[in-house]
């Protein structure tokens, strides 16, 4: 059934009614009746819209319409009374991967640039000097447009001259390809919010999620994104910013190829190409030794760079660099002024921030895990990823090269790879397996020690494969309870964190905060294992606990939640990215989007249904 409408007259009156605390949305927290009449402007006929949900989505229907400029319009009444999972993952489909896509070429550069982390006056984009295709592009699109400069990265930088860009920060160039007579921008999707470039490992997880909303194309664009930032920037970036040069994060490049060649089968040439530059990532940037490769046979992450990370905001460190201002007698502020522009050097807190560096490497920015540490640590969560890279080019080998692989005049057969995972299932198993705690836990390599934090990380193996089923009977009974909460899986155990003194800054990636990729890898450990009743209640926990946010708080979805609380309402480090907008949620926000079309291509019919009408899940599963 379908309202004709007059758009602006209803929105207002909308929301004099029901946005009582004037945010531009209508959440549980309003006051207003929450019973609202539709008038039809042609037949008088009259329907009574009544609940926090059914309002948002009439909310949301009317604010569309407004931005296409419609001033009489019909709403169809199917869209107000839409089941809310219907709508979530409807909504992802059709419109928040899209509106997450972005393209760096002359139709899309302006969005890129124009953010809210663009500091220099005019905005900077920098192209690679070996990518001749796209500097002469950019040059010539410089001299046409005239409001952005472009910055030509040398040949064989060095971090001493990337350290000289801070001063001058911009955006890194990424893939262009031929499309009819015109070059154009290979497309690639952001995270979402103020998120506004391509994230490493963010891109593997949103990938998961294109693929299963049937849009292998752009899959596909981010592994040739993928691949463009390793043969240019030597790696898979943090983000396409100048400042992230020396920085990589959690290797998933190969588990992106796996999932697409099981969705479809490319083009063979594309695959080669694909695999040689995985190889030539894993050779080249996580198995050099006294870098990212440790003596023990382990990996860890050990970004480059020196001093302090750029992207944080001001005062970020003020705890850390207080007691280094009181021994050089000066101003916090005038302290870190010196220390940045190196006119004064301290080793240890140069020390502190190589480990700061790395643990933003890892993804995990920041958990008290890694604080301090995390150069020193074989952690499970970077050996569990490299193990998965060994098996994949194992199986990509196998299956399609006639076993027989030649990269940089090395010959590899699909054995070589699956000793090389041989033996790192072996080192974890031996240095961070804990039978007693039913855990894995990170190495400290140079105090030759666990490093008995508990993170989620110690479910990775599931995901990677490398457990035996004692390890993972382990795993599940011992170890998964602790972690568990009404909307899944923390990022630590409550217990980790115990400790903590409390004027130290609470950390976004420990206990009580949940986040999409832990679920997700969680939810295809346990099917790999044969969990499957245990992983359609982590994967309904989950869903829940989305579905709960969007139903009450206009559609919200966050980049994380607070799982104490079942709420996105989370006062950690940086807030939470996907909570600001207006009247309508356009985006959500990249691997929550993900996880939850993963979630519902697994989950049972009749847990749908219960999430519809989101029954507790304490009500259906015991903790």
């Amino acid at each position: 059934m379908k309202f004709s409408l007059n758009i602006d007259k209803v929105f207002r009156e909308l929301l004099l009614q029901e946005d009582t605390d004037n945010d531009k949305k209508i959440t549980k927290d309003d006051n207003g009746p929450k019973r609202f009449v539709l008038v039809d402007e042609k037949t008088k006929a009259e329907t009574v819209i009544e609940g926090t949900y059914h309002l948002a989505n009439l909310l949301q229907e009317l604010a569309v319409l407004k931005e296409k400029k419609m001033e009489f319009a019909e709403i169809d009444l199917a869209r107000i009374q839409e089941d809310p999972v219907d709508r979530i993952s409807r909504k992802i489909r059709e419109d928040y991967w899209d509106e997450l896509t972005r393209t760096i070429d002359e139709k899309g550069l302006m969005q890129i640039l124009q953010d809210e982390k663009t500091t220099n006056e005019i905005p900077t984009l920098y192209v690679s000097a070996k990518d001749e295709q796209g500097v002469k592009y950019f040059q010539d699109l410089e001299k046409e447009l005239q409001n952005f400069k472009v910055g030509v990265l040398p040949l064989g930088y060095t971090e001493e001259y990337v350290a000289t860009l801070n001063t001058k920060p911009g955006i890194l160039a990424l893939g262009l390809e031929q499309r009819l007579n015109n070059l154009e921008g290979v497309p690639f999707v952001v995270p979402g919010g103020r998120f506004n470039e391509m994230y490493g490992w963010d891109s593997y997880f949103i990938g998961v999620g294109l693929l299963i909303d049937n849009q292998l194309e752009k899959t596909m664009a981010i592994a040739d994104n993928f691949k463009y930032q390793i043969v240019h920037y030597g790696k898979i970036l943090n983000a396409n910013r100048s400042y992230y040069l020396t920085r990589t994060q959690p290797p998933l490049y190969s588990s992106l190829l796996v999932d697409i060649v099981k969705n479809k089968v490319p083009d063979l040439e594309w695959l080669r190409g694909h695999l040689e530059t995985v190889i030539l990532e894993y050779n080249t940037v996580w198995m050099v030794q006294g870098e990212r490769l440790t003596s023990t046979g382990l990996n860890r992450y050990k970004s480059g760079g020196v001093g302090m990370p750029f992207e944080v905001e001001p005062g970020h460190f003020d705890d850390v660099l207080a007691p280094y201002a009181t021994k050089y007698n000066l101003p916090i502020r005038e302290f870190e002024k010196q220390y940045l522009n190196r006119t004064i050097v301290d080793a240890g807190l140069d020390e502190y921030f190589v480990h700061d560096r790395s643990l933003r490497e890892s993804g995990h920015d920041t958990t008290n895990r890694l604080i301090d540490i995390c150069a020193n640590l074989n952690s499970v969560d970077i050996n569990s990823f490299l193990y998965k890279y060994e098996k994949d080019i194992s199986y990509l080998i196998k299956n399609y090269f006639e076993d027989s692989f030649q990269v940089e005049g090395t010959t590899y057969a699909s054995q070589d790879w699956e000793n090389k995972a041989t033996f790192r299932k072996n080192k974890i198993n031996e240095l961070c397996w804990n039978e007693a705690a039913g855990m894995y836990f990170d190495y400290d390599f140079v105090n030759k020690k666990q490093f008995p934090f508990e993170a989620a990380t110690t479910f990775f193996p599931l995901w990677a494969g490398l457990c035996d089923e004692n390890q993972a009977k382990k795993l599940v009974e011992i170890a998964l309870p602790q972690f568990i909460q009404a909307g899944g899986i923390t990022g630590s155990t409550k217990e980790s964190v115990a400790g903590i003194p409390e004027d130290v800054p609470q950390r976004q990636w420990d206990y009580p905060f949940g986040w999409a990729p832990h679920q997700m890898l969680l939810w295809e450990g346990l099917i790999n294992y044969g969990y499957l009743d245990k992983a359609q209640e982590m994967i309904y926990r989950w869903l829940w606990l989305i579905t709960k946010n969007a139903v009450e708080y206009n559609g919200t979805i966050p980049e994380k939640f607070n799982l104490e609380t079942s709420s996105h309402k989370v006062f950690a480090e940086y807030g939470n990215v996907g909570t600001e907008f207006d009247y309508i949620s356009k985006e959500g926000f990249g691997w929550v989007n993900a996880s939850y079309q993963y979630g519902l291509q697994i989950l049972n019919d009749n847990f749908k249904t219960e999430l519809n009408v989101l029954t507790l899940p304490d009500d259906l599963f015991k903790v």
